[in-house]
């Protein structure tokens, strides 16, 4: 492994021992329909929708029987409600028909269920199943181009050039340690590169691009 990668992720394991998803979650379907509100919408705010949605509608079965209109109204604050009640309905209803409501444990199958794309997929793959998987959000997105990580123009070439760079046996915590330190750090705007331990090793810090 190339020396600059073991240093970024020796240095991201020290600022985050215990990286894990800041989505609150009790099984796979919770986390499922999660990480589906999460696009676009801050995992603080989703955490405060959740509980109301769960409390109406916990597993798939339930879920599936509800009218679009009560989902709606329950998500709204996590925008572009109409999609993702339409996403969450038609998700737990492939679950109920395709997989006895269970949510399975494998990206293949996760990535045939209604408004699961590849980041969704390596998110429930990752979180819910203790899988290997590199989920490309704006946080990693951002951070791994940053650092030099990689050179991609879109999160598909950024997740396949992070596979590529990175142990698999990291490559989870690796996920998590790029998005948190985009999420907290290495921000869109603004970046906190003062108190950033990674400048020494940053293309966009010798850049000058933070000024």
């Amino acid at each position: 492994m190339d020396a600059k990668v073991q240093q970024t992720i020796d240095i991201l394991a020290e600022e985050f021992p215990e990286p894990k998803s800041e989505l609150n979650f009790n099984s796979p379907f919770e986390l499922l329909v999660a990480v589906i509100l999460s696009a676009q919408c801050t995992d603080k705010r989703v955490n405060i929708v959740t509980p109301k949605l769960f409390a109406v509608a916990d597993d798939a079965f339930s879920m599936s029987q509800l009218d679009l209109s009560v989902i709606e109204d329950i998500i709204h604050p996590c925008g572009f409600y109409h999609n993702k009640a339409l996403f969450i309905s038609n998700m737990s209803k492939d679950l109920v028909e395709r997989f006895n409501g269970e949510v399975p444990s494998d990206i293949d199958s996760l990535r045939t269920l209604a408004g699961v794309g590849r980041k969704t997929a390596n998110v429930v793959y990752a979180v819910g199943f203790g899988g290997q998987a590199i989920a490309v959000d704006t946080h990693v997105f951002r951070v791994a181009n940053r650092l030099g990580l990689v050179h991609a123009n879109n999160v598909y070439d950024t997740e396949k050039q992070l596979m590529n760079v990175l142990p698999h046996d990291k490559w989870s915590d690796c996920h998590h340690y790029l998005l948190l330190h985009g999420r907290y750090v290495c921000k869109a705007r603004n970046p906190q590169c003062g108190k950033c331990p990674l400048t020494h090793l940053c293309e966009y810090y010798a850049k000058g691009e933070e000024n």
